[in-house]
């Protein structure tokens, strides 16, 4: 297959019809698009390979093969892979209740009872990550998204592009992830383990009973 460009019109991809961008960043781009024997929307990640380094590389094959291996209602749902010359292409489930920091811009921070159901489905969702030694390692409120009703939303753990597998006993050392919701030994520049995404978890947690996060800064640093 023919390498793909940065295209801005809807193009097909397999059964797929790529028609807006949801969200972009200096390696991919994450498209709402269209199944089109079934017209089903769902969500395609186009990631450029060339882009990636060897960091990067190795988060994107821990991606692929935990969400190849999973299947829980808090966890995004990966369901097709496919690949050109240049580009792969992760074709997700599609989540039409946007994120939970939109979430959040829109109706401010919530009631206890409705932050420890959320807390409730994120922290099924991190024990499955958890179970299969992985780190998420950028766990906050964009990477959250939401499907169903307001009155019945359902919580899915999302975008393991910074995440990487580490077996217990074992510590990271790359420096990765959103500040507002980094552990303090990441950015310290201290080797951690698994209990950085607990941290980040807190971290939303205030952010859903305050209405922001619980640090501010002018620079990441501070």
């Amino acid at each position: 297959m023919a390498a793909m460009p940065y295209l801005l019109e809807p193009f097909t991809i397999g059964d797929y019809l790529l028609k807006s961008k949801l969200r972009e960043s200096s390696v991919s781009i994450v498209w709402k698009a269209e199944t089109k024997s079934s017209g089903e929307e769902v969500a395609v990640k186009q990631v450029f390979l060339s882009k990636l380094n060897k960091h990067l590389a190795n988060c994107l094959d821990c991606e692929l093969n935990f969400l190849s291996s999973v299947n829980h209602p808090n966890i995004i749902r990966l369901l097709q892979v496919l690949q050109s010359e240049s580009c792969l292409f992760l074709v997700l489930e599609f989540c039409a209740g946007g994120n939970l920091a939109s979430y959040i811009r829109r109706y401010g921070r919530v009631q206890e009872q409705l932050a420890r159901r959320f807390m409730q489905q994120l922290g099924a969702g991190l024990e499955v990550l958890q179970s299969h030694h992985i780190i998420h390692r950028d766990l906050k409120p964009e990477n959250i998204l939401l499907l169903g009703s307001k009155d019945d939303l359902v919580l899915k753990i999302a975008d393991f592009g910074l995440s990487r597998s580490l077996d217990p006993g074992n510590y990271a050392q790359t420096v990765c992830g959103s500040p507002l919701y980094m552990a303090p030994e990441v950015l310290q520049f201290q080797s951690y383990d698994e209990k950085v995404d607990m941290w980040s978890l807190g971290a939303i947690l205030f952010e859903l009973l305050n209405g922001h996060p619980p640090f501010y800064g002018r620079t990441s640093v501070q």
